[in-house]
C-alpha cells in the first residue's frame, strides 16, 4: 500500500503517520467493528468520481447498528469525509475504506464504555484479483469452510471480525494454488466468494443468490442485477435469485463474481472444471462492459451513482 498524505480521523484530517490506536483497543482484541470498501474512478469527462458512495455510507450505519454502535457523525459528515480523503490525497482512482471501532477503555466483551472511532483513509489499489483475471478469468475452489450463517452471525452486515471465515478461506484457495476460494452454505448451496457476490449463467438464464441466503447483499451485486435487467431482453437472459448447488456451478456456461474491489471477474475454473469454453462467455463481457460504462461515467442512465470530487480553485 502507497502512503497517502492524510486520512480522516475523528472529524479531521490529519497526516498519515499521526493516526494511532493504543494497543487496549478494543475492536483490535475482539474484532467488533463495521466497515465499508467503496471504489473513485476517473471518469469520462476527465474527472474523479466515488462509485455509490451514499450507499456504502447507509450500510456503513446499518452494520454499525447491527453491532449496537453509535456512530457520532451524521451519514452526510461521512459521505463528505469521504470526498475530503479522495480530494486532499490527490487521488484520480483509489480505494476509500471507511472504518468504525471501539476504542480503548474496557476490555470486558459487553463493555458499553469504550468511546467510538470513526477514520476514512484511501489508497491506490488496481484489479483485486489482478489484470489477468479480469481479463481471462480465475481459478476458484470450492472452500472446506462454510459461509457462516444467519444463526450464528448477522450476515448482512459488514462487520470486522466476521471477515476471519473469508480470510482462512481465501488464505487456503491460494495456498492450494487457485486465485480464489467459494463458500458454500449450511444446506450445500453456492453462497458467496470470500468478499464476492457470484452469478452463474446457463440456457438462458442469469442466476445469483437470493437475499435470504446468508450473503452479504452486495452493492455491487445489486448494480449487476440491475444492468443485467436492463438488458435482459438484449441479451436473451431471465434473471433469477435463487440458492443452487455447487453441481450447477460446475455445469454452467459462464460464470463470475462481484464485488467492490472484485468489480466484475469471471471465473473460468471451479475444482478443476472448466466454466463452459473456459473463457469469458457473452453475458459476463456484456456486463463487465455495462458496469465499466457506469463507474466511468459513461452511461447517461446511471450518473446519479456518481459522486464528483469537486477540485478545490487555488486561493
Amino acid at each position: 500500500m502507497q502512503k497517502a498524505k492524510t486520512i480522516w480521523f475523528n472529524g479531521e484530517l490529519k497526516p498519515w503517520d499521526e493516526v494511532q490506536v493504543h494497543f487496549f483497543t478494543h475492536t483490535l482484541h475482539y474484532g467488533l467493528g463495521a466497515f465499508e470498501g467503496i471504489r473513485c474512478y476517473l471518469t469520462e469527462n476527465g474527472s474523479s468520481a466515488i462509485f455509490r458512495l451514499p450507499e456504502h455510507i447507509r450500510r456503513l450505519f446499518d452494520s454499525a447498528k447491527a453491532c449496537l454502535i453509535e456512530i457520532p457523525f451524521t451519514p452526510q459528515e461521512l459521505v463528505q469525509a469521504c470526498v475530503e480523503v479522495v480530494r486532499e490525497n490527490e487521488l484520480e482512482e483509489c480505494y476509500v475504506r471507511p472504518l468504525v471501532w471501539l476504542g480503548g477503555g474496557s476490555m470486558g466483551l459487553g463493555s458499553r464504555t469504550n468511546p467510538v472511532q470513526v477514520g476514512v483513509g484511501a489508497f491506490a489499489w488496481g484489479a483485486y484479483l489482478g489484470e489477468e483475471g479480469l481479463k481471462n478469468g480465475i481459478r476458484c475452489c470450492v472452500s472446506s469452510l462454510a459461509r457462516i450463517s444467519h444463526s450464528q452471525h448477522m450476515t448482512r452486515a459488514k462487520i470486522s471480525g466476521q471477515y476471519v471465515n473469508s480470510i482462512m478461506a481465501n488464505r487456503a484457495a491460494q495456498i492450494s494454488g487457485y486465485d480464489e476460494a467459494i463458500l458454500l452454505d449450511g444446506d450445500g448451496n453456492v453462497a458467496e466468494g470470500p468478499g464476492e457476490n457470484i452469478f452463474i449463467v446457463r440456457d438462458g438464464e442469469l442466476r445469483t443468490p437470493p437475499r435470504s441466503s446468508p450473503i452479504l447483499p452486495g452493492i455491487t451485486r445489486e448494480t449487476l442485477l440491475t444492468l443485467a435487467r436492463e438488458r435482459a431482453e438484449e441479451l436473451s437472459i431471465t434473471i433469477i435469485e435463487e440458492c443452487f448447488p455447487r453441481e450447477d456451478l460446475y455445469l454452467a456456461d459462464e460464470a463470475f463474481m462481484t464485488g467492490t474491489a472484485a468489480e466484475v471477474t469471471p471465473v473460468r475454473e471451479v475444482d478443476g472444471r472448466k466454466i463452459g469454453s473456459g473463457r469469458p462467455g457473452p453475458v459476463t463481457r456484456a456486463l463487465a462492459v455495462a458496469y465499466q460504462d457506469a463507474i466511468r461515467g459513461r452511461s447517461s442512465r446511471h450518473r446519479d451513482w456518481l459522486t464528483p470530487i469537486e477540485v478545490r480553485e487555488p486561493a
